[in-house]
C-alpha cells in the first residue's frame, strides 16, 4: 500500500504542477487540485460522448453530430480533438472557415425547430 500512496501523491503534484504551467491563475495548491479535478472529468464526459457518437453511428440518429459534440469539450483540453473539430467544421457546407454559426442562421434554425414541434404538437394534441 506503500508504493501506491507515493505513486498518487507523485500523480497529485505532477497535476498541480501541470496546473499551474497552462496559464490559468490559481493562487493556490488547493485551487489547482479542484481545477484539475474539473479537467479531468470534462475530459471523461467528452470521450463518453465521442464513444456514444461513435456507437450511433450506424443507428439512426445523429452520430456526427454527436461526435462534434464530445470533440467541441474535448477541445477546450486536448489538442488533437481541436484539430479534429476544426476539420469536420471544414467539412460541414455553409459553415464559416472560423466555425461560427451566423447569428441569422441560428436564428432561423431555431425558428423553424419551434415551428415543427408547434405543429407536431398540434396535430397531435390540438385537432380534437
Amino acid at each position: 500500500m506503500d508504493k501506491f500512496d507515493d505513486f498518487s501523491d507523485r500523480i497529485t503534484e505532477a497535476a498541480v504542477q501541470a496546473e499551474f504551467e497552462t496559464g490559468e491563475v490559481e493562487s493556490s495548491e488547493a485551487e489547482a487540485k479542484t481545477h484539475a479535478l474539473v479537467r479531468l472529468g470534462r475530459m471523461a464526459l467528452g470521450f463518453g460522448i465521442v464513444i456514444l457518437g461513435i456507437v450511433l453511428l450506424p443507428l439512426p440518429g445523429p452520430g456526427g453530430l454527436i461526435i462534434a459534440g464530445g470533440l467541441f469539450i474535448l477541445s477546450k483540453d486536448i489538442a488533437w480533438a481541436d484539430r479534429l473539430l476544426r476539420y469536420m467544421r471544414k467539412r460541414v457546407p455553409g459553415v464559416p472557415e472560423d466555425g461560427k454559426i451566423p447569428r441569422s442562421s441560428m436564428i432561423t434554425m431555431a425558428t423553424v425547430t419551434l415551428g415543427a414541434v408547434a405543429l407536431s404538437l398540434w396535430f397531435a394534441f390540438g385537432r380534437g
